[in-house]
């Protein structure tokens, strides 16, 4: 009987572990266990002394350029003494695996375990611990450039509302809206002087279930899939914008938001301009990311839906209505 062709696979636990052991000589007691499945595969591999995460790279989802620039970044972060989860090579020096999966080639890498727990409702000392390694991490990353892609207001929102509209309707009202605000944040974008914007390298998803945390003030930061360039601001807009929906109580939003950006102006400073575009940085990844749950989300997981379109935007809004609301508080009668 011929094997029927399929668009994505989960590969055996017991399999990849004994690749993984081969590659890396690993213990024999090493065992490996699926953690998540998603945009990407996530295993951990572990014996009672040490630990790794295998990342397995959906098949089309990147190339391999792609991901050598992720590494190299990676390698770059560790070599500056920055607290990040960073690629480990195999018993040959290779950092990609090729696998050779029912659908085609997938990669997988291994990378260190980032020791620690995740922690959502943060401390303000943890929110500055974070704010301080961000900042870091874009002293080094500042003016660099790498082969993937470009976070522009095309990629962030012209393109995702495209995704978006072979599964839902252009004159629904939550599509009206985010064809509003991506005409008025790329005017936005578009007339801030770059000179007073720091670009550079940017890893657009810095946010609680992407960092570990260890004594409040250790933290250390993981999963650069997303990484590419564009203004770093980016990466400030978008922690605040999670952090914002975190913290039901603005009050403590407030105190926590502050404490971040206090950890990072310890480290580099952040323009007036910058500052101003947190809103729209925060509200641009947002819409870019319900760009990629349209090409990556299997659509025939009901959580896709009207009903979570209308969440999903309703967290834009609000996001951008506090801010609007809160300049305008703050301008001179």
């Amino acid at each position: 009987m011929t094997t029927f062709p399929v668009t994505a696979s989960t590969l055996s636990e017991t399999e990849l572990g004994n690749f993984i052991k081969e590659k890396y000589q690993l213990s024999e007691n090493c065992e490996c266990k699926l953690f998540r499945t998603g945009v990407n595969h996530t295993y951990f591999i572990s014996d009672n002394e040490t630990a790794f995460v295998c990342r397995v790279y959906c098949h089309n989802w990147r190339t391999k350029v792609e991901i050598e620039q992720e590494l190299e970044l990676l390698k770059l972060l560790r070599d500056s003494s920055i607290s990040i989860s960073y690629p480990i090579s195999d018993s040959s020096g290779a950092f990609i695996q090729d696998i050779n999966a029912p659908e085609g080639i997938r990669y997988a890498v291994l990378f260190s375990f980032a020791e620690g727990e995740k922690m959502r409702f943060m401390s303000k000392e943890t929110c500055f611990s974070i704010g301080s390694l961000m900042a870091k991490i874009h002293n080094v990353t500042e003016n660099k450039e790498i082969d993937r892609v470009s976070y522009d207001s095309k990629i962030l929102l012209n393109n995702a509302y495209q995704l978006l509209t072979p599964y839902f309707e252009e004159g629904l009202e939550e599509m009206k809206y985010l064809k509003e605000i991506e005409n008025k944040i790329s005017k936005k974008f578009e007339e801030i002087n770059g000179l007073e914007n720091s670009t550079g390298i940017v890893h657009l998803d810095i946010w609680y279930d992407n960092l570990s945390v260890n004594n409040e003030n250790e933290i250390i930061i993981f999963d650069f899939d997303n990484c590419g360039n564009g203004l770093l601001v980016l990466d400030v807009g978008y922690f605040l914008k999670q952090l914002f929906f975190i913290e039901s109580d603005k009050k403590e939003y407030e105190l926590k938001a502050e404490s971040f950006l206090k950890g990072y102006q310890k480290n580099r400073s952040l323009s007036e301009k910058e500052i101003e575009l947190i809103p729209e940085s925060g509200a641009s990844i947002f819409v870019f990311y319900l760009g990629v749950q349209a090409q990556r989300f299997d659509w025939s997981n009901i959580f896709f839906t009207k009903n979570y379109l209308t969440m999903f935007v309703g967290r834009i809004k609000s996001w951008l209505d506090y801010y609007e609301e809160k300049n305008n508080c703050n301008k001179p009668v």
